[in-house]
């Protein structure tokens, strides 16, 4: 196990350092921040100090030793547009991230597994049937227009929910949360259910496949011999068993919804990570682009590589065959 460990750990910061290369030559080879946070008017003199201050006139090399420089130390730059640390404003808006991808997901569980069950019970009928084609549907609508079509129907033509924004917001444990308020849960009905309809529908087509495989088994036909109920038979035997890949693929998914919430939040002008990062491309502020993409890079491979280690502690030939390799 030890060895599995140490394998998973060097793989990890393998995977991080390639990624810091990639993620500061490709935010760092493009563009010129000062050409947008200068006046236009400013002389040579003065574009020069700007440029000297940011520490834009060493060459790329030796920016990103600095850069690696600063990371060992936990920083990761300083804002060129808000004078601040990168990850303080980063870590400022991960809260209101971290309430959408975690509302998501439970919508996507919550709805996507007994509609998957149902489909997966009853194929051939018209309920089962129209579940499949509008989890289709979610994989194939672009994310962006499930959001405007979303903001049409339910906040322009109905006036039921608010098109944007996050609503009023409560203090809770020294984080500011909208899921506490009457009108911050008004707020995050719409952006919550587009970011959930991919995952939903992925949580539809597993929950059937798996249920199609799982009644075909013997335990679930001697079940029936034995005259269980029918609800017995789905919330014991079936549901214990499609449960498990779910929630490993939702698991991983969650770092995926975190990492790319930018297109909902955009739409919804919901404050997040994903929103700054849009406003930090438009004005080029390097430093939060990449502690963004940084912390995104972390997320992912943390996730992955908790999910590979309670892989290994539930089947031993999973590690068993990584040492052998």
């Amino acid at each position: 196990m030890i060895v599995y460990l140490l394998r998973r750990v060097g793989q990890s910061l393998v995977a991080l350092a390639a990624m810091a290369i990639l993620v500061f030559v490709g935010v760092f080879a493009i563009g010129n921040p000062v050409d947008i946070l200068i006046n236009p008017e400013a002389s040579q003199f003065e574009i020069a100090a700007t440029t000297a201050r940011l520490g834009l006139d060493k060459p790329l090399w030796e920016q990103f030793v600095v850069f690696v420089g600063h990371l060992f130390h936990g920083d990761l730059g300083t804002s060129f547009v808000y004078g601040r640390p990168a990850m303080d404003i980063i870590l400022q808006r991960l809260p209101a991230t971290m309430e959408l991808a975690l509302t998501a997901l439970l919508l996507s569980v919550f709805i996507g597994v007994p509609l998957g069950v149902y489909a997966g019970l009853k194929p051939d009928s018209i309920g089962g049937r129209s579940v499949m084609a509008g989890s289709i549907l979610g994989f194939s609508l672009p994310n962006f227009w499930q959001g405007m079509l979303l903001i049409l129907i339910f906040a322009v033509l109905l006036g039921w929910l608010p098109a944007g924004g996050r609503g009023e917001t409560v203090e809770l444990l020294g984080i500011r949360v909208s899921f506490l308020t009457w009108d911050g849960l008004q707020h995050m009905v719409l952006p919550a259910l587009n970011l959930a309809l991919f995952k939903m529908s992925l949580v539809i087509r597993l929950t059937r496949s798996n249920t199609r495989e799982v009644c075909l088994q013997e335990y679930i036909k001697f079940a029936r011999a034995k005259g269980l109920s029918s609800s017995r038979i789905i919330l014991v035997h079936i549901l214990k068993n499609i449960m498990i890949p779910v929630v490993t693929i939702l698991g991983l998914e969650l770092g995926s919804m975190i990492a790319f919430a930018i297109v909902t939040e955009t739409v919804f002008a919901w404050p997040g990570m994903g929103k700054l990062l849009i406003d930090s491309i438009n004005l080029l502020d390097r430093p939060v682009i990449v502690a963004y993409l940084m912390l995104t890079v972390v997320i992912i491979v943390t996730i992955n590589f908790v999910v590979d280690l309670l892989y290994s502690a539930l089947d031993p030939r999973i590690r068993l065959s990584q040492v052998k390799s």
